[in-house]
């Protein structure tokens, strides 16, 4: 096997980062979410936002050409979820003020827990601080919490997203 390369997702990378999020959440999840909650949240919420690929914010992390974790930051105001869970116009955020938002973190089952998303916050975090940002903001979703944790998040506030049927995450923050 060859090393991980970390890249700018792309357009034509958008079907296959669907799957991978996809085959992500509902493997990972498994636990933390009814079934219920989780085909709401796949359904609603989860996917590729494709501003994030524009603004070349958004990442893949492959080996031997399989994409095994994507995950970026966003300069935006939209906090969490797709284009699907998008609803109104997003805003440029003020790095004197406002917070980076980590935005949809996914790992592969296969590669989870190999240091993926840690690789990618890294990284994350080190484009938000050239970008001016000092502090970073998530919304994780329960199986993410020790990860982010982990990472020196502190959980500020959980809430439930108002889907088809309600679905419980935490707001968390952290400086760069």
């Amino acid at each position: 096997m060859g090393d991980h390369l970390l890249r700018p997702a792309v357009a034509a990378d958008i079907p296959g980062l669907e799957r991978l999020i996809e085959r992500s959440a509902r493997a990972l999840s498994a636990g933390f979410y009814t079934p219920a909650e989780l085909d709401a949240v796949v359904a609603e919420v989860f996917g590729v936002d494709s501003q994030l690929v524009a603004d070349a914010t958004y990442f893949v992390v492959e080996q031997d050409g399989d994409m095994l974790a994507c995950g970026g930051w966003g300069k935006r105001s939209t906090g969490c979820g797709g284009d699907k869970a998008k609803a109104a116009v997003e805003r440029l955020l003020d790095p004197a003020t406002e917070a980076a938002k980590i935005r949809a973190f996914f790992v592969d089952p296969a590669a989870a827990r190999r240091g993926l998303a840690t690789l990618l916050m890294a990284h994350c975090a080190r484009e938000a601080s050239a970008a001016g940002f000092t502090r970073l903001e998530l919304v994780a979703t329960l199986p993410g919490v020790p990860l982010y944790r982990k990472l020196g998040f502190e959980a500020v506030e959980r809430y439930e997203l108002a889907l088809t049927v309600p679905v419980p995450v935490v707001l968390m923050r952290r400086d760069v």
